[in-house]
């Protein structure tokens, strides 16, 4: 079996890839009988030359790979017809702008596997950019707090090395006692919580942070019945707000009132409660001045989220009296960080994360015959059709919704 590494083709530019040169060279240890090419790029965080130094094969041409990895989406004209493909293919939430490219991998008979859907048996993700953009996220909405009341005006997560380098430029700048709220209990948030515990900043409880003044910053951990609240008054577990989120209410305000930042890393179900509402955003006891919105959800969860924001421009200012945007350093605008594509700021520690989880927990499939399922729960289309898992599919690829 024949594995090409593909370049990235999209505009703006994605510097990642899936596999290092690291992660290739154990690949080729691992399972000698796979042959393995990279496609030349001019634009990947690693060099050509840094995988031609691992013994890994250059080439422009892709076309006698049996099976070819990227991260984001292929462009129509650039997909080889009769392959195997992974990549974010954005489709399986029926998003339109990408309707096209999943009618097109049918027509030219792809079987498509799509990151998003590498689950387990209990339909648990087993690979992303998850930590990554927590990561970068946090750092960005402690940047967005530093540069909204000039306090200090660090580089670009983009231009520094890896997190190593982002945690001793955040450790350099002192922060006042400010009171920052994590949303969240996946890899986004827990990616945001190695950024707060690298500064050193002090983890507190929630009922500590609601009612206690700190000579220091502190920040608060928080999951779905910290924020939300049975509307009938009682108090269930956990699993009860996942099988009936329609039965809750956010409980957010309390934190608005009290917190300077918000990082939001948490996962929004369908019909979900809103969490920070319009309301809650006018309010003359909310003391929000940056919400750093990881999960970035537009319309969504966090009212401020008006647009998605970009690694060129990642702020935008929220007046939530006339809801409205306006410059990210009005006096009476909440600073907003949306930025939708955050792991393309650390591309070399997110390329080596991934591949290296890539390489664990999927490229053994290939070679045990798919023995725990991955493969055949991932596949969205096989021989020009959706698969029954995503047959729900068909009507999105007909235009028809």
């Amino acid at each position: 079996m024949k594995f090409g590494i593909i370049k990235e083709r999209k505009s703006p530019p994605d510097r990642r890839v899936v596999f290092s040169p690291d992660a290739l060279s154990k690949f080729k240890q691992e399972y000698p009988q796979a042959e393995i090419k990279v496609e030349s790029s001019d634009i990947r965080v690693f060099s050509d030359e840094a995988y031609s130094e691992k013994g890994i094969e250059i080439s422009r041409e892709m076309n006698d790979c049996d099976v070819l990895i990227g991260v984001k989406e292929v462009p129509i004209e650039a997909l080889i017809p009769d392959k195997k493909y992974f990549f974010f293919s954005h489709t399986i939430k029926k998003q339109p702008y990408n309707r096209k490219l999943l009618q097109a991998i049918l027509d030219k008979n792809i079987t498509l596997f799509d990151h998003e859907t590498i689950v387990d048996a209990n339909n648990a993700r087993l690979i992303g950019f998850g930590r990554y953009a927590g990561i970068v996220g946090a750092y960005n909405g402690l940047r967005a707090f530093g540069l909204k009341y000039e306090l200090f005006d660090i580089p670009k997560a983009e231009t520094l090395a890896d997190q190593v380098a982002l945690l001793q430029r955040l450790r350099k700048n002192r922060l006042p006692n400010i009171k920052i709220v994590l949303t969240g209990r996946g890899k986004v948030a827990y990616g945001a919580k190695e950024m707060l515990d690298g500064m050193k900043i002090k983890e507190v409880s929630v009922e500590d942070y609601l009612t206690k003044k700190y000579d220091q910053p502190v920040y608060t951990f928080i999951d779905v019945l910290d924020y939300n609240k049975r509307k009938d008054g009682q108090k269930l577990d956990r699993n009860d707000f996942i099988t009936n989120p329609e039965e809750y209410e956010s409980d957010f305000e309390r934190f608005t009132e009290v917190s300077d930042l918000f990082i939001a890393g948490h996962f929004y179900g369908n019909n979900s409660p809103v969490i920070l509402s319009k309301a809650m955003l006018r309010s003359s006891k909310c003391k929000l001045k940056v919400v750093a919105d990881v999960s970035c959800d537009i319309d969504g969860p966090v009212a401020c989220t008006i647009r998605a924001s970009t690694i060129a421009e990642p702020l935008y200012g929220y007046l939530p009296s006339e809801d409205k945007e306006v410059a990210f350093n009005h006096p009476a605008a909440i600073t907003v960080m949306a930025v939708d594509n955050l792991p393309c700021e650390l591309p070399k520690d997110a390329s080596e994360g991934f591949g290296e989880v890539f390489l664990e927990r999927v490229i053994p499939a290939f070679f045990n015959n798919d023995k725990d399922g991955i493969l055949e729960r991932a596949k969205v289309t096989e021989n020009g059709k959706l698969t029954p898992r995503f047959a729900y599919l068909q009507a999105y690829v007909d235009g028809k919704e």
